[in-house]
């Protein structure tokens, strides 16, 4: 090497956009699962639930909401509208059952 390519300042790496960057794309685009997201991120679901809850609190001080559209059981219909939790249930309080629907989760434009 010459004295030139030694004190040459080393090239940035490419900028990638952020783990919640790319969340926060995915959820502008359409309405997803934890499940969903862990897939096309490649990050551990439960990781995914941190990042949401994150998510949430962040566009809440920007006065924008994140849709929660609530889990549902296959076996009787029951709507969990309460839960805050976004983990899936793990049965139905009504019929006892566990096939249960996963939450949704989207970031809608407001108009």
């Amino acid at each position: 090497m010459t004295a030139k390519q030694v004190n040459r300042p080393p090239v940035p790496a490419e900028q990638v956009a952020t783990l919640r960057q790319q969340i926060v794309v995915l959820l502008q685009q359409r309405s997803v699962t934890a499940k969903d997201l862990s897939m096309a991120i490649g990050l551990p679901e439960k990781q995914v639930y941190h990042h949401l809850e994150h998510i949430r609190r962040s566009f809440q001080q920007q006065r924008k909401t994140l849709r929660i559209d609530p889990s549902v059981c296959k076996r009787c219909g029951f709507i969990f509208e309460k839960r805050q939790r976004f983990q899936k249930p793990g049965k139905c309080p009504v019929c006892r059952g566990q096939a249960i629907e996963e939450p949704r989760f989207s970031l809608p434009e407001r108009v």
